[in-house]
């Protein structure tokens, strides 16, 4: 090699060095859940509980094949999936403790999950929420991804809804409410095909610390807004915490993962990038 090139390639070097091994530390030691579906329900890995469990529709107790909830050992993102056939009354969910650990003051938390879905075409009428996090009254704080009801394209939504007095203190219906009395990060042209995967990470930053509370919502990668200023206080018993997940979806999921902090915006692109999936943090 020309030694006049040096010069040229070291500066690139030190540009991308970094970004292409970065330290996967402390995503792995935040990390508390992860979910590959990889033809099983329940977790690959978890700080807390690893069974799915179901609820609803006289359903209960720890996740079983049906044909409107099945696992496949192929055809996700990342080896099999979860695939929810059609809508229905049943709810998947994992316990909280241990994955979510709910507390009183600055409790803070991330969700990442890869969905396959094209949500004008796969979902019936009514709102849609791949991914809630409940406490037992969702009067007493609820957090939720979206699909909006009427909408064409349907809106795609990240909610953080305190304290039912705090948020709604006039008792209006969510659909009838304008973008700002609602708590959430819109988008109203996202990109979810049948034909691909999409990353959609979420994350809270010190809820139950008043005002000072963020959540921030993330597709493929991309900072798409933050719910903040807001006093995104809560009332939930940590015990009664739940991640539930296909509430009224119909589509394919993948590689669910929860961690005990707010990640970063380089720690989603981190997240998203990861060749092996979530995986690549437990070697």
């Amino acid at each position: 090699m020309s030694p006049r090139l040096l010069p040229l390639l070291l500066p690139l070097a030190l540009v991308t060095g970094p970004a292409l091994g970065a330290d996967l530390a402390p995503l792995r030691q935040a990390l508390t859940l992860h979910a590959g579906f990889d033809g099983q329900f329940d977790a690959n890995f978890s700080r807390g509980d690893r069974t799915l469990y179901l609820a609803g529709g006289g359903t209960s107790g720890p996740a079983k094949e049906s044909d409107v909830l099945k696992v496949t050992r192929e055809g996700g993102k990342f080896g099999g999936a979860l695939h929810v056939t059609k809508k229905n009354p049943v709810r998947p969910f994992f316990k909280g403790p241990g994955i979510l650990d709910y507390k009183a003051s600055n409790w803070s938390g991330s969700v990442s999950v890869w969905l396959r879905i094209s949500p004008d075409e796969d979902l019936e009428p009514g709102y849609c929420d791949p991914v809630q996090i409940v406490g037992g009254d969702s009067k007493k704080g609820f957090m939720f991804l979206e699909w909006s009801k009427d909408e064409t394209p349907r809106h795609f939504r990240y909610a953080i809804r305190p304290l039912f007095e705090i948020w709604n203190p006039k008792n209006i219906d969510w659909a009838k409410m304008t973008d700002a009395e609602r708590p959430m990060v819109q988008v109203k042209r996202a990109p979810f095909a049948r034909t691909k995967w999409t990353h959609v990470v979420f994350t809270w930053d010190r809820i139950n610390a008043g005002k000072a509370g963020v959540g921030t919502l993330y597709i493929d990668g991309k900072n798409q807004g933050s719910i903040k200023d807001w006093d995104l206080t809560f009332g939930w018993d940590a015990e009664k915490v739940q991640l539930v997940l296909a509430a009224a979806y119909v589509g394919h999921m993948d590689e669910l993962a929860a961690f005990n902090r707010a990640l970063t915006d380089a720690e989603v692109l981190q997240v998203y990038n990861l060749r092996g999936g979530i995986a690549d943090l437990r070697k």
